[in-house]
């Protein structure tokens, strides 16, 4: 039986990021810092973004990032997910601080 992907749609100016991933690190005395041991990375690729959000006067907001878009995000930024082994971020608009190109 073959696995189905998960779907996830995010709702209103909310936003999925999938966080890129840092590679082994060496200390400046030659010591091999293993992923576990280093700060997850505030940068992250754009996988979804919701419709944006409703303005008090009814009209629909558009969110300017977009999908495959590199991104800067806070250290607390989002709630974790974890889909199909994957960890996810689900975050509002708001929580990113840059697109990087």
């Amino acid at each position: 039986m073959a696995k189905v992907k998960t779907q996830i749609q995010p709702l209103r100016d909310h936003v999925l990021i999938r966080r890129l991933e840092k590679g082994e690190e060496q200390s400046s005395g030659g010591i091999i810092l293993p992923d576990k041991s280093q700060e997850k990375p505030h940068e992250g690729e754009v996988i979804a973004v919701g419709p944006g959000r409703t303005t008090d006067d009814g009209k629909r907001q558009a969110i300017s990032v977009k999908e495959g878009q590199r991104v800067l995000f806070g250290k607390y930024a989002g709630t974790e997910i974890k889909r199909d082994d994957e960890e996810l971020l689900i975050m509002r608009e708001d929580d990113i601080l840059a697109v990087v190109s």
